[in-house]
This record gives C-alpha cells, sequence and structure tokens, in this order.
C-alpha cells in the first residue's frame, strides 16, 4: 500500500499508526513509517502520519520516534479524536521540542485535527484556533456516530428512520464555519463501502456542495470520483473565469469604471467575483482548461 500510493493522483497521503494498526503491530508500524518517508518517491503529495490520540498510551512515542527520525520527510501529523484545544497545544509544544533537539525547522510540520466526538464538534472553534501549525480540520465519522450513539452500522450513510435530509449537515457545517473562520481546510471522512464508487460520490457530494475541500478515499477506486466530485463542473468553470474577465474589464477605464454590470442575462458585481474566485481557483488546481473566453464589446 506505501508503494502504490506514489502512483495514485491524490493529493495527500496518509500513513497511519491508529486505527488501521493492532495494538502490539503500533511498533513495528512506526518504523515502517519512517522507512517510507525517508525512501520518499511520493512526488509533490503532502505527507501526513496519523498517530494514536491522547487518550491512549501510544501518542508522544509515535510522535517521538517518527518525527526524529523521518521529520524532514514529513508535512503534518494528524491527530485523532481531538476534544479540545489543550490537546492540540500539547502536540504544538511535542513538535517543538523534537525541531529544536534536532535541528529541524520550528514550525514548518503541520498538524491535522480529526473531530470524532461530541465534546471535539462543540470545541471546534477553539481546536481550529488552537495553533498556527493547525492547517486542517477533519471530520471522523465512524467514531462521531458511535460516539454519540447513532443507530447505524453504515459510516456516512443516513441511519434508519432518518428518511429526510441528511442527518450529518449540522456536523458538517460547524466544522466548515470553524474551518473558513480560522482559514484552515476543511476535509469530509471516509466512506467505507469501497466498491460503491456511486454511492461514495452521492455522500461526497453533500460536503462539496457545501464548500469542503476534499474528502478521504481509503481505496484506490475512489481517488478519480473525489478528484471528480472536488472539481468544478467544466461549464462552472469556464462561466466563473467568465466572470473574472467580465469584471476586470467593466471596472476599468476602458470598460467604463463600473461597479455592477449585466453579463448576458446575469448582473455581476463585487460579490460575483468574489464567488468566481472560490470556482475559478478549484478548477484551476484540479488542472482545467477552459473552453471559452470573454470577448469585451466593440466600441
Amino acid at each position: 500500500m506505501l508503494e502504490k500510493a506514489k502512483g495514485l493522483p491524490a493529493d495527500q497521503i496518509f500513513m497511519d499508526i491508529e486505527d488501521a494498526v493492532a495494538p502490539i503491530a503500533k511498533p513495528d508500524a512506526r518504523k515502517n513509517i519512517v522507512a517510507a518517508l525517508n525512501e520518499g518517491g511520493y512526488g509533490d503529495k503532502v505527507r501526513t502520519v496519523r498517530v494514536n490520540d491522547w487518550t491512549t498510551s501510544w501518542t508522544y512515542r509515535d510522535v517521538i520516534e517518527v518525527v526524529e527520525n523521518a521529520g524532514p520527510n514529513l508535512d503534518c501529523i494528524m491527530l485523532p479524536k481531538v476534544q479540545t484545544a489543550e490537546q492540540v497545544v500539547a502536540l504544538d509544544t511535542l513538535l517543538t521540542q523534537i525541531e529544536k533537539t534536532m535541528g529541524f525547522e520550528v514550525g514548518r510540520i503541520g498538524i491535522e485535527a480529526q473531530i470524532e466526538n461530541a465534546l471535539g464538534l462543540i470545541n471546534v472553534d477553539a481546536i481550529a484556533a488552537s495553533s498556527p501549525r493547525v492547517e486542517t480540520i477533519i471530520f471522523g465519522p465512524a467514531d462521531f456516530m458511535a460516539s454519540i450513539n447513532m443507530k447505524s452500522l453504515v459510516v456516512g450513510e443516513n441511519p434508519p428512520g432518518y428518511d429526510t435530509g441528511d442527518a450529518y449537515h449540522y456536523i458538517l457545517m460547524r466544522i466548515l464555519m470553524a474551518a473558513r473562520a480560522f482559514d484552515k481546510q476543511a476535509i469530509d471522512g471516509p466512506y467505507l463501502q469501497i466498491r460503491d464508487v456511486e454511492g461514495y460520490k452521492r455522500v461526497a457530494g453533500r460536503s462539496a456542495a457545501l464548500g469542503f475541500d476534499g474528502k478521504w478515499v481509503l481505496h484506490p477506486g475512489q481517488v478519480d470520483a473525489a478528484n471528480e466530485v472536488y472539481s468544478p463542473r467544466q461549464e462552472d468553470y469556464d462561466h466563473a473565469e467568465m466572470i473574472l474577465d467580465a469584471y476586470d474589464y467593466y471596472t476599468s477605464a476602458e470598460g467604463g469604471a463600473l461597479g455592477a454590470v449585466m453579463l448576458g442575462d446575469e448582473m455581476i458585481d463585487e460579490a460575483s467575483r468574489k464567488m468566481a474566485l472560490v470556482v475559478s481557483a478549484k478548477g484551476r488546481a484540479a488542472g482545467m482548461a477552459r473552453t471559452e473566453s470573454f470577448t469585451p464589446p466593440e466600441a
């Protein structure tokens, strides 16, 4: 899996020492991760390691062994089951001590905070603001469902009896608001039915529509689906670029220095430009190419 990840069209890979690793296998997992990070070959992917949460006895050894031995080849530490801002501060402090001791650049390694229970969600604003290292807030649906006694065994799907709406809407929006308020990424968690690609797209579409930046994939078959769902549609990308070009022209002296103008049947203004910037940025990040261009009217 570590080798296969090198060739996948994913923006980030994370290596796990937490739930995917049996307790007796964790010491070997740390060594395998260090070896993989130092071997390299992951290109420009963000390299992340998920350690165990602070309620276990493993966290400090996870962080010390991985960061001391592979720190220059590591971009982020993912901290699961975050419940309070203090837990992030503790990780920040430990990372700083390791970096100073080892002579690494202080503050370069980021933190991704995974929200997986009710207390973490209640404290998500403080968690997002707890450290300049925090880069991402992640929704962990499986543990969250268990923590609130949700009556379901299918991760990410509406529980039986919840027939209208989305049972996860409040959770997703709460995480998104904290992320946006403090300029962090918001990432949706996994969809465990790995062979149901259409199901993945449907569930991913909910958080993508709200404005999440991405979603975990557990299998190579989900990667293309994720890249598709979190990229704008071609027509939306083209329209966003058209708005930006048109607004740039009409607000210039050549275009009449106008603040609000018509683009076809649509009025555009500064708010339209801001909305277009979001869609345009997502399209450019996905490597999309526009298929039509704005042509200024003849004088």
